[in-house]
């Protein structure tokens, strides 16, 4: 597994351009759907769609380079970082400066789109509660690497295959 910097980038890029005007829309979320996408992804088609490592934590997914490849878009001001209040808590929210041009297949943004279209709407504790239930992150330790060959044992509930 060779971590896909490009793919990586543009999924991040995609993701926001779809979703940062929502006002729930923050970190964890876009985290937590990139998580989706790329197990999601892995499950239908036997590999990741980044290749990133998510690992799992207190309070969520955490993928392994996403805070590197966050400060060198805001350092290349194509990413916008504002700390918000969403009701009591502060949320990192994420918002692109350029238009991104996606380099994906039909077959990867069908994946993309139907993750986005089905947990961009949640908040950050919603879809921490949805996403501790699936079988990989049930099976990680806080502090470990979240292991993508546990997607063929997901409930029905997170499976997108026969979907």
């Amino acid at each position: 597994m060779t971590f896909n910097r490009t793919k990586y980038i543009d999924l991040i890029m995609y993701i926001l351009s779809q979703c940062s005007y929502k006002p729930n829309f923050g970190k964890t979320v876009l985290c937590s759907i990139m998580y989706f996408i790329d197990f999601g992804y892995y499950e239908l088609y036997g590999e990741l769609l980044t290749d990133e490592t998510y690992i799992k934590s207190r309070r969520g997914i955490k993928p392994k380079h996403f805070f590197e490849i966050t400060q060198e878009l805001i350092s290349n001001n194509q990413l916008f970082l504002r700390k918000e209040n969403y009701y009591s808590r502060k949320i990192h929210r994420y918002f692109p400066t350029i238009i991104p041009t996606p380099h994906f297949s039909q077959q990867e943004m069908e994946i993309i789109n139907r993750t986005i279209d089905k947990l961009s709407n949640s908040n950050a504790s919603t879809i921490t509660r949805y996403a501790r239930h699936d079988s990989p992150i049930i099976v990680a330790d806080i502090g470990d690497d979240i292991d993508f060959r546990y997607v063929f044992s997901r409930d029905r509930k997170y499976s997108l295959i026969n979907k």
